[in-house]
């Protein structure tokens, strides 16, 4: 073969060799195949220059190969990073390209944990062993502890014996666990030069020993770096969302604030104008209703109701209620619920302690899902206002809850002051009444009138009275007791005089009346009722006969309670104004006529003629003329009649006197 044959023929084979991209070993054949062939020395020389060069092509296209593919890789992250959404798939992202990139086994990367004082592994690729996974390193500890505290690059080509770094357990037992022998690790830089800052390190490790070239150190670093910018990239976006956030909530309580302003004004001047125009209590709680949205109840400071419950505009279909704090409806003149009998005394007793809670925080406090708020004139209890179907009173409706107390304080202390006035004029004539009803009747009647009230209308008479050491109490309570419902009061003779508006029985008035009047002096008060009367001679003697009555309640030791003749039996009859002796007769021995007549039996001859022989069963049968057995059956069925009790001494006391009464009425 000629001489520029052969070389041409070995050159055109290293060019097809570059082309083809062939590894570089297959270079060093084609001096071999050149030798083999027999090429002169000069050949060969030129030969294996050509080959040199034809490494150094190869070389720096597999340099411009690798710079390429460096390149994708941050342009891609630099993608990645400006369409970020999620972090964590961006840090992934980074991790795995580094490992691509290097072409390591792993490659992982760390954070700080500013609340533990150490780093964690935030993002793992290529790793096998969960203790590795959750390896954590403290300042200055292994490799990544040193990156961590210098903020510069360092590597191992086997880490396991390199004494450069701080070796602990807990670390080489990860390390060893997931067999990795080669580590480069570069710190995640925020800011440039001394200034900067130092939030986490990017790793890439072998399973055996290697050493990282420069360009290796350097590529990681610009992976590191884009990490560095999508960490504190996505802490501003995470602050600016936070930012924003609050400043919507801020704008909300804004809005809210200055709507509630809005509307605390205009509760201001609705209720001004309420006060201004001459309402009343109930205007109040009808306004502060509608306002909350709600049903509000005035209460006295005993606890009893001053005003029917208030409901907001849209609770008019009944809901709610003050059952579980107040219950009950607004006493009458008597001190009684609609149903006539007594208010209930526990509930009166519960709104009495919310409103005391009231007090001693001085603010409206939460009492079974019912708010109360004290109406206070300093620190006298003058009542509270009782609010239901708001429990999640906000702010701005509490505190205008609230100051709907300091109007209702205003407006009771108002009708008080104005009730003890007029009251003070009415015991003048009460006392006029009393003293001598006959003198001027019709004068009695006009004044009246021009106080208020139609003493030809029936009212009952309760007389109450109390210990003498509390007694100056008791003109005050009996005030406070009445107030609100257009009745009078009046001392006279050591005791008081009430007059409420007829309508109840008075034995239930004086019972209702003593509870309360008890509850607001502190000590026990008795109280006795008559009537109802009208007309001033029947007003006083109902007055005289709630004394007798009275009188009576002390000797029979019912100290603290009311009642009235009626209910005293054979007293009452001794003790009443007109001595209805057919009355007494037929509720003591009623159910026994009754039982006679309809069944033909002498069962009230029988207890006559048992009461006459004192109580001797062998004399009354004789006197009877029937067999003992007879007048013990008898017997048996006038207990199953008047119950165990009749026998005792008391009712068998009236037996025998309603008995004798009804043999005078038969004579």
């Amino acid at each position: 073969m000629p001489k520029n044959t052969s070389v041409a023929a070995h050159l055109r084979r290293l060019l097809e060799l570059l082309a083809a991209g062939a590894p570089a070993e297959d270079f060093g054949a084609v001096a071999t195949e050149a030798r083999r062939v027999g090429a002169g020395a000069d050949d060969l020389a030129e030969i294996e220059q050509a080959t040199q060069a034809a490494l150094r092509v190869h070389s720096a296209l597999r340099q411009h190969q690798r710079r390429e593919a460096e390149l994708t890789a941050l342009f891609d992250t630099a993608g990645d990073l400006a369409a970020l959404r999620d972090l964590d798939a961006v840090l992934r992202s980074i991790v795995r390209r580094a490992r691509m990139l290097l072409g390591t086994d792993t490659a992982y990367l760390t954070l700080p944990d500013e609340e533990a004082g150490d780093t964690f592994m935030r993002v793992t690729d290529g790793s096998v062993s969960v203790l590795f996974q959750n390896l954590r390193l403290q300042l200055g500890e292994g490799l990544g502890g040193l990156v961590a505290q210098t903020a510069r690059p360092y590597a191992t080509p086997d880490y396991r014996t390199d004494e450069r770094f701080h070796h602990t357990h807990s670390i080489d037992a990860g390390v060893l666990d997931e067999g990795l022998v080669a580590i480069l690790g570069v710190p995640l830089l925020l800011g440039s030069g001394s200034g900067g800052k130092v939030i986490g390190a990017l790793f890439a490790a072998d399973r055996t020993p290697r050493t990282f070239s420069p360009d290796e150190v350097a590529l990681l670093c610009s992976l590191a770096n884009h990490a560095a910018i999508a960490i504190d990239t996505a802490k501003a976006m995470t602050d600016a969302r936070v930012a924003l956030a609050e400043l919507a909530e801020a704008n909300a309580v804004i809005r809210e604030r200055s709507a509630a302003m809005q509307r605390a004004e205009e509760s201001h001047d609705r209720l001004s104008d309420l006060v201004l125009r001459g309402g009343d209590v109930a205007d109040v709680a009808a306004a502060v209703a509608d306002l909350l949205q709600g049903d509000v109840t005035v209460f006295d400071a005993g606890g009893w109701p001053l005003t029917e419950t208030a409901r907001g505009a849209d609770r008019a279909d009944g809901g709610g209620g003050v059952g579980a704090v107040g219950g009950g409806s607004a006493h009458d003149a008597t001190g009684v619920d609609g149903s006539g009998g007594p208010a209930p005394a526990g509930a009166a007793a519960a709104v009495v302690r919310a409103a005391e809670d009231s007090r001693a925080t001085a603010h409206a406090v939460l009492h079974d899902g019912r708010w109360v708020c004290a109406a206070l004139a300093g620190q006298e209890m003058l009542g509270s206002l009782v609010l239901s179907g708001r429990p999640d009173l906000d702010g701005p409706d509490r505190r205008l809850f609230e100051r709907s107390s300091v109007v209702t304080s205003l407006l009771l202390l108002l009708r008080r002051s104005v009730a003890e006035t007029e009251n003070r004029v009415r015991g003048d004539l009460i006392t006029d009444l009393l003293t001598a009803p006959d003198r001027d009747p019709a004068g009695l009647v006009a004044r009246g009138r021009n106080l208020g009230i139609d003493l030809n209308r029936p009212h009952l008479v309760l007389v109450a009275s109390t210990d003498a050491d509390v007694r100056e109490r008791l003109a005050g309570a009996a005030v406070q007791y009445l107030f609100g419902t257009g009745s009078v009061s009046a001392e006279h003779a050591g005791t008081v005089m009430l007059v409420p508006a007829g309508g109840a029985a008075p034995g239930g008035a004086a019972r209702a009346a003593a509870e309360q009047l008890t509850h607001l002096v502190g000590a026990p008060v008795t109280v006795a009722g008559a009537g109802p009367a009208a007309g001033p001679r029947a007003l006083a003697d109902a007055h005289a006969e709630a004394a007798r009555c009275l009188q009576a309640l002390h000797v029979l030791g019912r100290r603290g309670a009311g009642g009235s003749a009626g209910e005293l039996g054979f007293l009452g009859v001794l003790l009443g104004k007109d001595h209805d002796v057919e009355g007494f007769v037929a509720a003591t021995l009623g159910p026994l006529l009754e039982y006679d007549e309809r069944r033909g039996t002498q069962l009230v001859r029988t207890l006559a003629a048992y009461f006459g022989c004192g109580g001797s069963l062998t004399r009354a049968k004789e006197e009877l003329h029937v067999h003992i057995n007879t007048v013990v059956q008898r017997l048996d069925r006038i207990q199953a009649i008047l119950g165990p009790g009749w026998n005792s001494p008391e009712h068998a006391l009236e037996l025998q006197l309603a008995l004798r009464l009804r043999l005078l009425s038969l004579s």
